[in-house]
C-alpha cells in the first residue's frame, strides 16, 4: 500500500482513495462514506504519539477501512435476506450530473472506470466478503497480498487463493460487448420504449436477456428478475402505460450509457444496460429512492 506523510493534509488527502476502495467493496455510496468516516474517527482517536509511530497513515487507513468494509459485507448478507426484492448497487451519475452536497461530497471523488460498471459490481456481489476484499484490493487497486493479509487476518498465500477464486467468478461472467456501440443500442431502446413498440424492443433485446429491478420496498418494482426478451418487452411497455408523464433521458450510469426516468423533475428510475453483439443482454433498474440521492433534480 502507498506510503505517505503524517501531516493533517496528507491524512485528509487519502480520503479520495478510501472512498474509491469502499464503494467498490460495498456497492453503496452511503455505506462507503460511513466506512471512511469511521476509519478517520479511529485515526483521530489515536494519541499523537501513536500517530507518529505509524509510518504510512494511508496504509493504516486503508487497512482499517478494509476491515470495516469486511464486517459490513458480512452483516449485509443477513440484511439482504430481509430486503424486499432484488438488491442492486447504488448507480452513479456522470461527474457533471452529481448533485453536490458540499466540497467533500463522496460521489465527487469516485473514479468512473470499468471497475464500477453495474455489470462488474453485480459480479462482485456474487463473491464471498473475503474474496471481494482480496480481489478489489489486489486486482483493482494493486495492493500486495502481504498488505491485504493484514486486512483479512489471513496469510498472504490464503489471500492470493481468495483473489484467484474471485477472478474465476469474473471470468465465468458473460463478457460485455464493446462499449463503442452501447450508446446507440440504448438510444434505440429509449425510442422504442417511448413509442411503446414491442416489436422494436424485441429486436433490441437478446432472447435470453434478464431484467432485474430494485425498489427496496419503497418504490414499485418487480420482485423477481424478468427473464427473456419476449417477456421483458411487453413488461416495459406495460410500465410506460402505467406511468404517464415520465421523461426518459439518456445519461451515463456508472460510466456507461444508460437511461434515467424523471417525473416532475425528480429522478425516479435509473437503468443500466449490458450489450453484446448489438443486443441488450442485461438490464438493471434501480428505483429505491434511497439509492438515487446523488442524482440531480431538473434545473
Amino acid at each position: 500500500m502507498r506510503t505517505g506523510g503524517t501531516g493533517a493534509d496528507d491524512v485528509i488527502g487519502e480520503r479520495r482513495q478510501l472512498i474509491n476502495v469502499a464503494y467498490r467493496l460495498l456497492g453503496s455510496v452511503t455505506e462507503a462514506e460511513d466506512a471512511v468516516q469511521d476509519a478517520y474517527a479511529r485515526w483521530y482517536g489515536l494519541s499523537r504519539s501513536r500517530q507518529r509511530e505509524i509510518v504510512s497513515p494511508g496504509a493504516w487507513l486503508t487497512t482499517v477501512t478494509g476491515r470495516i468494509c469486511l464486517d459490513l459485507l458480512g452483516s449485509a448478507r443477513a440484511r439482504r435476506e430481509r430486503y424486499v426484492g432484488a438488491w442492486l448497487p447504488e448507480p452513479l451519475p456522470d461527474r457533471a450530473e452529481w448533485r453536490h452536497g458540499g466540497e467533500a461530497d463522496p460521489v465527487d471523488q469516485i473514479v468512473l472506470d470499468e471497475s464500477v460498471t453495474m455489470a462488474f459490481l453485480v459480479v462482485l456481489e456474487s463473491m464471498t466478503p473475503a474474496e471481494r476484499v482480496a480481489f478489489v484490493l489486489h486486482d483493482v487497486f494493486r495492493y500486495p497480498f502481504a498488505e491485504i493479509a493484514g486486512v483479512l487476518g489471513r496469510t498472504p498465500a490464503a489471500c492470493k487463493q481468495l483473489a484467484a477464486s474471485a477472478r474465476r467468478r469474473v471470468a465465468d461472467a458473460p463478457a460485455p460487448g464493446p462499449a463503442a456501440g452501447q450508446g446507440d443500442v440504448v438510444r434505440r431502446v429509449k425510442e422504442a420504449w417511448e413509442a411503446k413498440d414491442i416489436a422494436g424492443l424485441l429486436g433490441l433485446l437478446d432472447p435470453d436477456a434478464v431484467m432485474t429491478a430494485d425498489g427496496g420496498g419503497m418504490a414499485g418494482a418487480v420482485l423477481r428478475p424478468v427473464e427473456g426478451g419476449a417477456r421483458i418487452a411487453p413488461y416495459m411497455v406495460a410500465i410506460a402505460d402505467k406511468a404517464p408523464g415520465l421523461e426518459l433521458l439518456e445519461r451515463t450510469v456508472n460510466g456507461t450509457p444508460g437511461l434515467v426516468a424523471r417525473r416532475g423533475g425528480a429522478v425516479v428510475t435509473v437503468a443500466s444496460f449490458e450489450v453484446s453483439d448489438g443486443r441488450v443482454t442485461r438490464i438493471w433498474v434501480v428505483r429505491n429512492p434511497e439509492k438515487l440521492r446523488p442524482w440531480p433534480q431538473a434545473s
